[in-house]
């Protein structure tokens, strides 16, 4: 289920992702995760756990502040 919360998470990730040109099976491999899990996080299907998420903001090389409202 969506919640704002996931959604705006998942709009903040897929901006550092493209700024970043970087596919999501990039940050996917990087971050130890599927492709298919990522792509739901983007679309704001689901939230990552805080360790799954600091895995991909390190990935994106960014900071949690990037993407916590």
């Amino acid at each position: 289920m969506a919640t704002n919360l996931s959604k705006y998470i998942g709009e903040r990730l897929r901006d550092l992702r493209t700024k970043k040109e970087l596919t999501q099976e990039e940050v996917a491999e990087k971050a130890g995760t599927e492709r298919s899990y990522y792509a739901k996080l983007e679309q704001g299907y689901t939230l990552p756990s805080l360790k799954l998420l600091e895995k991909i903001l390190n990935a994106l090389d960014a900071r949690f502040r990037d993407v916590l409202p």
